[in-house]
């Protein structure tokens, strides 16, 4: 478990609940940042680090249910030992129809990896994502300074701003 100093949550997780406590967690209570299964069109997904948790639940739950409409994860993170989900992100698309991933690490990449380290860019979104004509619904999940410069990313490269659903994670207060 990652500690964030001035999270709501995790200070009290790591610091406060004793190890072999039992937890009740709920689902999400907001409906913005939601996927529906009879919403089969073109879908970009872009999670940076543990913003991958929601967004392979879409990716799950879409996969489950079927859907024609052509989907891109794009999964960024510092290296590979911070990977969560193991290669199941790969996995998964790679073998379901037209669903693609492209896993973007930006400090190092692990050895072989095709795209060298580096943040996610308007050439990786062109090579390896969905024509903005297509009017694809996008999901950014991630830290705030992840979701801020990808929201920014999409909408430079002519993706509509309506269609960009974001839900950002990092201190609280301010």
């Amino acid at each position: 478990m990652q500690r964030v100093p001035d999270g709501e949550v995790s200070p009290y997780l790591a610091d406060v609940l004793p190890v072999g406590a039992s937890i009740e967690v709920l689902w999400p209570v907001g409906g913005w940042f939601v996927w529906h299964p009879e919403d089969d069109v073109p879908t970009l997904l872009l999670a940076g680090g543990a913003g991958i948790v929601p967004v392979m639940a879409m990716l799950r739950a879409r996969l489950a249910t079927g859907g024609a409409a052509p989907w891109r994860l794009f999964y960024s993170m510092r290296s590979p030992t911070l990977l969560c989900y193991a290669d199941e992100p790969g996995r998964l698309t790679t073998r379901e129809g037209d669903t693609r991933a492209l896993l973007a690490y930006t400090r190092q990449a692990p050895p072989g990896h095709a795209r060298p380290p580096g943040r996610l860019s308007g050439a990786d979104l062109r090579e390896h994502g969905l024509p903005p004509e297509s009017s694809p619904a996008c999901f950014v999940c991630g830290p705030t300074g992840f979701v801020e410069a990808v929201a920014g990313l999409l909408t430079r490269t002519g993706h509509d701003p309506s269609r960009i659903k974001t839900e950002r994670f990092g201190p609280s207060g301010g």
